[in-house]
């Protein structure tokens, strides 16, 4: 299967010929395991193996592929030391996820609440 290339605002991405910042970074982040590297790297440096071990399932040739995008998207640097950790923008993404991530808890609150016929 031929690599594709990072999603990078300016160039085109799934769903944008002409790579809207939000569509570029939408590709990114929605690729698998994309979110959960992230999230895993959110409590400091971490090595490939100890993020092959908490993200069950994936397999070493994707987590490199991710790391890599990551890496290129400016979001993951990795240490002196092997380690990988968030880079300032990583960071910047949590924060900016903040809201999202309560409306998605309210999302399912009201999902719980309300069954809704398909």
């Amino acid at each position: 299967m031929a690599r594709r290339a990072t999603p990078k605002p300016g160039h085109g991405v799934r769903g944008s010929t002409t790579g809207r910042p939000l569509m570029a970074a939408m590709d990114l982040l929605g690729r698998r395991w994309a979110l959960r590297i992230l999230w895993e790297l959110r409590v400091g440096p971490t090595g490939a193996r100890a993020l092959l071990a908490k993200c069950d399932g994936m397999s070493s040739s994707v987590l490199y592929d991710r790391l890599r995008e990551l890496a290129a998207a400016g979001l993951v640097e990795r240490t002196h030391d092997d380690q990988y950790v968030l880079s300032e923008l990583g960071i910047a993404l949590g924060s900016a996820m903040e809201p999202l991530d309560t409306w998605a808890k309210s999302w399912a609150t009201s999902l719980r609440k309300t069954p809704r016929a398909v």
